[in-house]
């Protein structure tokens, strides 16, 4: 079977900024058909932004496909910024995005922390989706915290490991989210830089099965550094400021929404049993466990099945 492929590369129809609060300003863009399925994607991080290839996920003849950065990163304003900036807050966003541009219902699709989000937006308002398609599920709780920035992923990548906690002394390294919080957010801006980039790039090495150095390449770009690693930091010392297990507790909310979730088997930063837990809490969904993938969204067996996701989300719709 030929594997699937994103769409062409298509331009947004528009783009502006909407203030949610005294300090945050989003950007929002639209493309494909107006009249179409409305999606909105969440992208990942916490902190990543949104690139032009998330576009490419959606059908565009049949989705109007809407976009946006979340609080302190991409082009949202102001840039790395910590208050106000909580799982309340974007899932407020969300919805006052939706009442902004007269959506009743519609589609959300999101990867690693976009699941995340993805997932507690969709338990909170569930009369408000249409559906969802998920990668990379990252149920937030404090073992799967512990798994990529403690001790779990650190033995799948000795060497890239060591890279990682080179910016904290020895003395420190028995909790390394607080200490790697307290550079991000202190005033000594080498630090600040030096340990943002640290983090990032050990997500970006372990993001895909086979190395792809333009992933690690966009890790490693100062501006996307900072608000990743500040934001992503800030979330996970505050237990993604959610209730723990919440995800899964909550999940019996989802019964009524049709879903698919995709997830690469050798998925090192989100461990597979994640997608599993979430399937066996919500079992409606679609579960598709991809072979020879890790948990960047652009791997060839990712793209094809969320490719296929969205065409039969759709064609169910439709």
């Amino acid at each position: 079977m030929t594997l699937r492929t994103l769409y062409p590369a298509i331009s947004p129809n528009s783009s502006e900024v909407l203030p949610v609060d005294a300090v945050h300003t989003l950007y929002i863009e639209e493309c494909g058909n107006p009249d179409g399925v409305p999606v909105i994607f969440l992208h990942g991080g916490p902190g990543a932004g949104c690139e032009p290839y998330h576009r490419r996920f959606f059908d565009p003849e049949r989705y109007r496909i809407i976009l946006f950065d979340q609080r302190g990163c991409g082009q949202s304003r102001p840039h790395a910024e910590l208050a106000g900036n909580a799982t309340a807050n974007l899932v407020a966003d969300i919805e006052a995005i939706r009442e902004h541009l007269n959506v009743e219902r519609w589609v959300v699709f999101g990867g690693s922390w976009g699941s995340t989000l993805g997932l507690v937006y969709a338990e909170s308002y569930p009369q408000r989706l249409l559906g969802l398609v998920l990668r990379g599920i990252f149920l937030c709780r404090e073992q799967d915290i512990r798994w990529f920035y403690q001790q779990g992923a650190s033995r799948l990548f000795p060497d890239y490991w060591q890279d990682f906690v080179a910016p904290i002394p020895e003395a420190e390294r028995g909790n390394l989210v607080e200490a790697y919080y307290q550079r991000l957010t202190g005033d000594d801006e080498l630090a600040r830089m030096a340990t943002a980039k640290a983090w990032s790039m050990w997500e970006g090495r372990t993001a895909t099965h086979i190395p792809k150095p333009s992933i690690v390449e966009h890790f490693s770009d100062p501006h996307i550094a900072l608000s990743m690693a500040r934001i992503e930091c800030h979330y996970f010392i505050n237990n993604s400021f959610m209730a723990p297990n919440q995800i899964l507790n909550d999940a019996h909310r989802l019964r009524d929404i049709p879903g698919f979730i995709v997830h690469g088997r050798y998925d090192a930063i989100c461990p597979v049993d994640q997608a599993f837990a979430l399937h066996a809490a919500w079992p409606q969904a679609t579960l598709n466990i991809i072979p020879a993938a890790g948990h960047s969204a652009i791997e060839p067996g990712i793209v094809d099945a969320l490719i296929r996701a969205t065409d039969e989300m759709a064609r169910y719709l439709a």
